[in-house]
């Protein structure tokens, strides 16, 4: 199933969606968000209107970010190889970790806001893993159980402001700064995890491309070290890191500016995208 966050006409809901649109959850189930709806553990009750009638179509709605309201948000910095070597850094043996908050996030096709402190506004795509169910110290042999499903994300960065100090945050959780989106797919749709592929596209052209085998930390094992760290919910999400080829990186330099177009595309899940709007 594909499933997404959305407001209609000023009220937020969250639906399925299939060929004819957006099946409104919301209005058919007890649980008010999507993040309720995973904590229900209630996939049959969304399975049965798989193939209902829509609400509404799918570009006649505000996309919201996929979990609007998560109680946590881990972000996962230099967990590919090709970033890692293209940064100068060094492979670390645990995983690099840094937090963004949800006031940061945006939905599939709302604008991605480039400060107005910062010319420096790079592209970062993504696999977000959404957990499904409350877990502590997860094995990685049980991790995979918990996770609920994978959306596309952009980890948009103001770079100048990330290097302020030797903390990730400052420039990782601007306001509007993270795409994440159109919807999650869930875990039961992707056959092997390991063989997604993620596509970023800036203005048509691709820009980062690979696979999630590539990753340094397995899913399984970020999962197993944050859930050590405290509980995973239902609706929290792990994004798993970003591959070469970010702007930063590239000579010259190649940040995103006010009307540009940025897409991540996961295979088998979906494309994000969103344009770029100059912050007034």
């Amino acid at each position: 199933m594909k499933l997404c966050s959305f407001t209609k006409d000023g009220v937020s809901s969250y639906g399925l969606v299939n060929d004819s649109g957006i099946v409104d959850l919301g209005k058919r189930l007890d649980a008010p968000t999507l993040r309720d709806f995973l904590a229900s553990g209630d996939m049959a009750a969304a399975e049965k209107l798989v193939s209902a009638d829509a609400d509404y179509a799918f570009d006649d709605v505000k996309h919201d970010p996929v979990i609007p309201n998560p109680d946590k948000i881990i972000c996962v910095g230099l967990n590919y190889h090709a970033h890692i070597e293209e940064t100068g850094r060094e492979e670390t043996p645990n995983p690099v970790l840094f937090a963004r908050y949800q006031g940061s996030q945006i939905g599939h096709n709302e604008p991605l806001i480039k400060p107005l402190e910062s010319d420096m506004f790079d592209y970062e795509g993504e696999v977000a893993v959404i957990i499904g169910k409350e877990g502590r110290r997860i094995s990685e042999e049980d991790a995979m159980d918990y996770v609920a499903g994978y959306a596309c994300y952009n980890d948009g960065s103001v770079r100048d402001w990330q290097k302020h100090t030797h903390q990730f945050m400052p420039g990782k959780t601007f306001a509007g700064t993270g795409g994440f989106g159109p919807w999650m797919t869930t875990a039961d749709e992707i056959a092997d995890h390991t063989k997604m592929r993620l596509q970023t596209r800036l203005n048509g052209e691709t820009v980062q491309d690979t696979t999630l085998d590539m990753l340094v930390c397995s899913i399984p094992r970020l999962i197993a070290y944050c859930s050590t760290i405290l509980p995973l919910l239902p609706g929290d999400v792990i994004v798993s890191g970003t591959p070469g080829g970010v702007g930063a990186r590239r000579n010259p330099p190649l940040f995103m500016k006010d009307g540009d177009v940025c897409e991540v595309e996961v295979s088998g899940v979906g494309i994000l995208s969103n344009p770029v709007k100059a912050e007034a």
